[in-house]
């Protein structure tokens, strides 16, 4: 499984409306960069309270990159 489609797999999972997110993956050569774009009535469910949500995925994602690929992932979640 990709990256993209972990990060695809735990978003969906966390929001209403699966069809309204939109996830984008840039690539260098020393980090991967995964643009995560939601719905603003699902900002609270993507983020959690004081971002732990946010960060477990953050740390699940870059435990998974170091598994394969031992790049640095950086996630950025924003709204419509």
């Amino acid at each position: 499984m990709s990256l993209i489609e972990l990060t695809q797999m735990i978003i969906n999972s966390l929001v209403r409306d699966p069809d309204s997110v939109s996830i984008k993956q840039l690539e260098s050569e020393e980090e991967i960069v995964i643009e995560v774009v939601v719905p603003e009535c699902e900002m609270g469910s993507i983020i959690g309270r004081e971002g732990k949500i946010a960060n477990s995925i953050r740390t699940i994602v870059q435990a998974s990159s170091y598994l394969k690929d031992n790049k640095r992932v950086k996630i950025n979640i924003s709204s419509i």
